[in-house]
């Protein structure tokens, strides 16, 4: 369980302070939630202030009751917290099962290694001895990277918009793979997105703008009001989710 108690996060800009995030309390225990909101409101810096990649200037951060705050970002994928970039790094000379065995912190064969691939989708004798470089599709990276979170196993998994920059035919599996993710991972999915159709199987969904939480509830509940244009949620986020 993640917990964010009165997290803050500010940058100076142009001789200014500015305030990115402003005072966010969230607990975060369910299998599948998701952060939506408009363009500019804070999302991806509150990804990776849980993620370690960016320190709070204010509040604290506790992982299953450990106050993690004070942790980088290796530190804390060691406790636990995986984190997925809206763009895939690609690694020129590894391969997709050399990526997978890294991920799971042990030696693993390459049935196991297969095993992994076609939990996302994608035929393993295709894939286990590619290189994860150029020669991959934004869509078959976004699948190999899920891969390697499953085979992590940690206690929270976050993902920066997962739909950046791919195809509408990698969307649509994309889409099945988190459902099928959403049934097998032990631990709970953040999913920062805009997408109605990933919104639509979250458990909860939190509404982020201008720095803080303006929504937060059951996605059956929360998603009709954003689509519906209910008074307070922004209209550049209600055409997003169309």
């Amino acid at each position: 369980m993640l917990e964010l108690q009165h997290i803050s996060f500010g940058v100076e800009q142009d001789g200014a302070d500015k305030n990115i995030l402003r005072d966010i309390n969230l607990t975060i225990k369910e299998r599948f939630v998701a952060l939506t909101g408009p363009n500019g409101g804070g999302k991806s810096t509150l990804a990776k202030v849980i993620a370690g990649i960016l320190t709070p200037t204010e509040g604290k951060i506790l992982l299953d009751g450990e106050d993690i705050t004070g942790l980088g970002v290796t530190e804390r994928a060691r406790k636990g917290i995986s984190f997925a970039f809206q763009q895939p790094v690609r690694f020129k000379g590894l391969t997709v099962k050399d990526l997978i065995t890294l991920a799971s912190g042990k030696p693993i064969g390459v049935p196991e290694a297969c095993d992994y691939l076609s939990e996302v989708g994608l035929c393993a004798k295709d894939y286990i001895d590619r290189e994860v470089d150029a020669s991959l599709s934004g869509g078959e990276l976004k699948r190999i990277e899920i891969a390697t979170i499953m085979a992590r196993g940690t206690s929270l998994s976050v993902f920066d918009e997962p739909e950046a920059g791919i195809d509408l035919w990698s969307f649509s599996n994309l889409i099945h793979v988190f459902e099928h993710l959403h049934e097998k991972i032990n631990g709970s999915i953040l999913i920062i997105s805009h997408q109605e159709r990933i919104l639509e199987i979250a458990d909860r969904i939190v509404v982020l703008a201008e720095g803080r939480v303006q929504q937060d509830g059951p996605g059956g509940e929360i998603l009709p009001a954003l689509l519906g244009g209910t008074p307070g949620v922004c209209t550049a986020l209600t055409d997003k989710v169309r």
